[in-house]
């Protein structure tokens, strides 16, 4: 595969992946609007979201990004080289692993859902009983849902590695979707119950939508005999995967611990914060998604394939391209999240039991998360390509320094926040960001090293007319705010994004930053086709 070729893939992949994480996030803003008017940011919220942190950290501990780091470039390496039969024994293999995995530590954390909630989880919930009982009640529902998205974690890299993004890409609009039904149809007669059996249900629409693009492959590629019920101990594609596991393994475990940390903070300030927390870094979470999350997914296969075949300069220019591509979009997404907050806010949730408290608790958030999205869009590809290389070491050591920064952070922040009358949950968040921030700039530095340069001058050039853009496009959108203080928000926040978006791809394409020139390209050959 050349080079332009590459990129080229990595391009068209990203917009298929991008298109349909947009439909996700469309799908989770709704699920938000829609919950937040139910609810609002109540202490019974809080303890859905509380109860709901353990599910997850269940999925990404065994089967989210630490399986997923360590499965795709070994399945991907296999594949290049066609070695179709050792690739698929290894999926029969780890599937196994999970599904044996997670069952077990889920029956476990069920047994003492108590103990967990009160002394790890959210001492603050624990300290008014009914809310202790609640919470305890909603985890244990929801410990369903991290068996079903263990394997469908595991589906969605089998399904990556060859190359299938579309059907996998959406699949969270799915979940989303389930936590929907839960809201509008189980929610009014089972009260926030119905939320977590919606958690449940959208887990399985995870799972089971993604299994006829994989009995496909499995018609197509999978012999007969090749999957065994065994756990593959003695494969060494699966003793290799487990090794590369874990590393990764202990740096989302720190991650996840930073997680566990707010909540435990969190718990014990003013009603509704891990509510606010919890909004704040889902709709900073939306546009990483939307940026990053969907140039790293369809660049991870790509740079595997590259480092397994030893074309390193290949991967350098792919990379580079990444990058800078990340980079302008996610810097003006962050200025505007930043400057709109309140209003987007007040356009999307205010309603019902979400009152202007819960709408400022909201945006106190947004505006520190938000302030780190280009950091978290960075270290979403450096890390893709660190893995692609199958080094999980570097990424977690890194990792786990930033995330304990993190946590020294949190603390200090929150104090800091109280000591000088603002809402302390801010100073979390503004923890998360900081720390986001050191991390990547040592991945960027570290991988540079790994691959003798980056082409920095070509990425820098890229950062500089962001920049400039950015700059035009804060000024455009400070006027706004002051001159159309008389609009409502449903005219304002429309009219904010057409304007900021113009401003910034205007004096990008004044500066003729050559991306425009790709997106302009590949639209006209799609009207032509």
């Amino acid at each position: 595969m050349t080079q332009p070729t590459a990129n080229r893939q990595i391009a068209r992949a990203a917009g298929t992946v991008m298109f349909a994480i947009v439909l996700g996030q469309i799908a989770g803003l709704i699920r938000g609007i829609l919950v937040a008017r139910a609810f609002g940011a109540s202490p019974e919220l809080d303890a859905f979201f509380a109860a709901n942190r353990v599910s997850e950290t269940l999925f990404l501990l065994v089967a989210g990004g630490a399986l997923g780091s360590a499965f795709i470039p070994t399945f991907t390496g296999l594949l290049a080289k066609d070695e179709k039969d050792s690739a698929w024994k290894l999926a029969s293999s780890i599937a196994n692993a999970v599904t044996v995995t997670l069952t077990l530590l889920a029956v476990l954390i069920a047994i003492f859902a108590p103990q967990v909630v009160r002394f790890a989880l959210a001492p603050g919930l624990a300290a008014n009983p009914e809310l202790f009982s609640l919470t305890v009640a909603l985890l244990r529902i929801q410990l369903i849902s991290a068996v079903l998205f263990g394997l469908g974690g595991l589906i969605v890299g089998i399904l990556n590695a060859h190359q299938i993004f579309l059907v996998p890409a959406l699949t969270p609009a799915l979940y989303q979707l389930g936590i929907i039904f839960g809201a509008v149809f189980l929610a009014p007669s089972m009260g926030v119950y119905g939320l977590a059996w919606g958690v449940v249900i959208g887990a399985a629409f995870y799972l089971f939508a993604q299994l006829p693009s994989l009995l496909k492959l499995v018609n197509a590629h999978w012999s007969l005999g090749t999957y065994s019920f065994s756990l593959g101990l003695y494969n060494p594609a699966v003793r290799q995967v487990f090794l590369l596991m874990g590393p990764r393994l202990l740096g989302v475990a720190v991650v996840q611990l930073n997680f566990w940390v707010n909540t435990w903070l969190a718990s014990q300030m003013m009603p509704g914060s891990v509510s606010g927390l919890y909004y704040g870094f889902s709709l900073m979470l939306m546009a990483q998604a939307a940026i990053a999350q969907s140039v790293a997914i369809a660049a991870m296969p790509t740079f595997s394939a590259q480092h397994a075949l030893g074309k390193m300069d290949e991967m350098r220019s792919s990379l580079a391209s990444s990058l800078r591509g990340v980079i302008l979009l996610a810097l003006p997404a962050s200025i505007g999240l930043m400057i709109l907050r309140e209003p987007i806010i007040a356009l999307l949730y205010q309603r019902g039991e979400f009152d202007e408290r819960s709408a400022q608790i909201v945006s106190w958030a947004l505006l520190w998360y938000a302030a780190g999205l280009l950091g978290h869009s960075i270290m979403e590809v450096l890390t893709r390509a660190f893995y692609a290389r199958q080094d999980t070491k570097t990424p977690v050591i890194i990792g786990t320094i930033a995330m304990l920064l993190n946590v020294v952070f949190s603390i200090a922040f929150s104090r800091w926040f109280a000591s000088i009358g603002w809402m302390p949950h801010g100073g979390l968040a503004l923890a998360n960001s900081l720390a986001t921030a050191l991390e990547a700039a040592v991945l960027f530095v570290m991988m540079r090293k790994r691959l003798n340069g980056i082409e920095g001058r070509h990425i820098l050039r890229g950062a500089i007319s962001a920049l400039i853009a950015a700059a035009g496009m804060t000024l455009a959108l400070v006027g706004l705010l002051n001159y159309g203080k008389a609009l409502s928000v449903w005219m304002l926040v429309p009219a904010a994004v057409t304007l900021g978006g113009a401003a910034y791809f205007g004096i990008l394409f004044i500066l003729r930053a050559p991306e425009l020139s790709y997106i302009m390209n590949g639209v006209m050959r799609r009207m032509k086709r």
